[in-house]
């Protein structure tokens, strides 16, 4: 996650509170088995001790959690797919409930449609 970009998971987080883990590990990396590593900037686990934590081992089972990915751009496909897939991904952790936060910097009206058709909440955080 890029500087643009940490600012406004870390500022969001700050709105809702609990444990932010940045840049999850959702897949680790495996060239046995031809993996690529997928991250996800940002899972705050609710109800946790407000802290921020580096891409640990957390036992996310039984968890009400919010995955986020962040871009600092307009909304768009690339950001609404991992938003999208970053849920399917969370789904092997076995949380109790999983909200999906999309993150940019501007808006764009069609593609929050299809967000919000898709339980993807969209928000914006424009530059400083």
């Amino acid at each position: 996650m890029s500087k643009h970009e940490s600012w406004r998971t870390r500022q969001y987080w700050k709105e809702v509170g609990g444990l932010l883990i940045e840049e999850f590990y959702a897949v680790r990396r495996s060239d046995k088995n031809n993996t690529a590593g997928r991250h996800i900037d940002g899972v705050i686990v609710l109800g946790e001790k407000e802290q921020i934590a580096k891409s640990s081992v957390y036992d996310l089972q039984g968890k009400d959690i919010i995955v986020i990915q962040t871009k600092a751009s307009r909304l768009g496909m690339y950001l609404m797919g991992q938003a999208f897939f970053s849920r399917e991904l969370m789904k092997r952790f076995k949380p109790n409930s999983i909200r999906v936060v999309a993150i940019c910097k501007q808006s764009d009206v069609e593609m929050e449609k299809l967000c919000a058709e898709h339980n993807i909440q969209v928000v914006v955080i424009p530059d400083k």
